[in-house]
């Protein structure tokens, strides 16, 4: 078999410039289009062999004929990537998360770049596995992994989830439904303990937030008294919250997903969780104006940078959650406080939260700084696979 093809097919050979090729030594598996001198007519979609201005070999990589990412790293290796090739790294991502299947039946089992396996998402909910192909290579190689999966994992269905807009980037349509078996419109799953209801072809991302499962338990680890839970969607940290608190509030500006935060607190029998449609930003005003208090404090809100432009905003609205937070603590309260936005980077975001305990005038400890779940793992030399960030702080007067 020649290089580079799942099919069998001869790979084409694309130039690249030397700061091209340099990226991918310093351990960024992408290279952008700017970056690529000559394509050989490669075909979007294809599996191609990558060579520097003197005609090094310096990887194979998926290759796009439409997206700003040109070029995503595979291997930096000449061995053909055929059936087996796929099958092993698929397996090598399953052993990673060995550890997982005894505390939980829900989490991502490849995570992209930071597996290996770029443009590729598969999340597990108990027996249904979730596909995302994000870019025009792993499209074209979605039936090979759907009978991978299938051959490895012996899921009862498998369900895609392509309906992100970086698709669009790709020139790939949006689309959902069934690669194989039948999936049920909702299922259950536990983790952590808690039991969740999840809908795989219609709740947010694949179905869920995995992301966040190890913060669940983190959040869980220190919090008491009364708190409050911001940004609540399924209740997550809200109901991992109730196993320690004396009462919790969770609140979330859509009324679907106070619907199924109450349903998942019926389905774990809880009693001490109340669930309010609301505002967080005006919620937070009031509750500080009514003098109310509490011991604990989650925020998770959605990504308010969404791209490099929007940064500074975006720091207007963290602080500005994040002051109302502080002030609403009681002395010795514990403030959960996330963001799940690439483009703010852990310093910026714990130095929102100082600025922000300045402001507030309270005297606050940093006690751990987090990230993602472990099954989400960053690929070192590419910080887009650090997205979620999360900072535990104690005020302390």
């Amino acid at each position: 078999m020649t290089v580079g093809r799942p099919d069998g097919r001869t790979a084409s050979a694309v130039k690249v410039t030397a700061r091209g090729a340099e990226r991918w030594k310093q351990g960024h598996p992408w290279i952008y289009r700017s970056d690529v001198v000559d394509t050989a007519g490669a075909a979007g979609g294809s599996v191609v062999s990558v060579h520097d201005p003197r005609g090094n070999f310096v990887g194979q990589a998926f290759f796009s004929g439409a997206s700003e990412i040109a070029l995503r790293l595979l291997c930096q290796t000449k061995e053909p990537l055929d059936r087996e090739w796929w099958r092993g790294r698929l397996r090598q991502a399953g052993a990673r998360r060995d550890h997982l299947r005894n505390s939980t039946d829900a989490y991502r089992l490849v995570f992209s770049e930071g597996d290996l396996l770029p443009s590729i998402i598969v999340d597990v909910y108990a027996q249904v596995l979730v596909l995302q192909t994000l870019s025009q290579g792993s499209e074209a190689i979605k039936s090979l992994l759907m009978e991978l999966l299938v051959e490895e994992f012996a899921p009862l269905a498998i369900v895609e989830r392509n309906d992100v807009n970086v698709r669009k980037l790709e020139g790939l349509a949006l689309v959902t439904g069934p690669l194989y078996g039948t999936a049920p419109e909702e299922l259950e799953i536990m983790s952590n303990g808690v039991r969740f209801v999840v809908a795989p072809l219609s709740g947010q991302k694949t179905g869920s937030f995995l992301d966040q499962r190890e913060n669940h338990a983190a959040a869980r680890a220190v919090g008491r008294g009364r708190a409050l839970d911001c940004f609540t969607f399924n209740g997550g940290f809200a109901l991992n919250l109730a196993t320690v608190c004396d009462h919790v509030t969770g609140l979330d500006i859509s009324g679907d997903a106070i619907a199924l935060a109450e349903r998942n607190a019926e389905l774990n029998g809880v009693d001490n969780v109340e669930f309010r449609e609301a505002n967080v930003f005006d919620s937070l005003r009031e509750m500080e104006n009514a003098g109310e208090r509490f011991d604990t404090i989650v925020l998770d809100p959605p990504a308010f940078a969404k791209n490099r432009a929007s940064v500074r905003s975006a720091l207007r609205g963290y602080k500005e959650i994040n002051l109302r937070a502080l002030k609403l603590l009681n002395p010795g309260g514990t403030l959960v406080t996330c963001s799940c936005s690439y483009h703010m980077s852990e310093e910026s975001f714990v130095g929102l939260i100082a600025e922000a305990a300045v402001d507030g005038r309270r005297r606050v400890q940093l006690l751990a700084k987090r990230m993602q779940a472990s099954d989400h793992p960053v690929l070192l030399g590419m910080p887009e696979t650090h997205y979620l960030k999360c900072a535990i702080v104690r005020v302390i007067d």
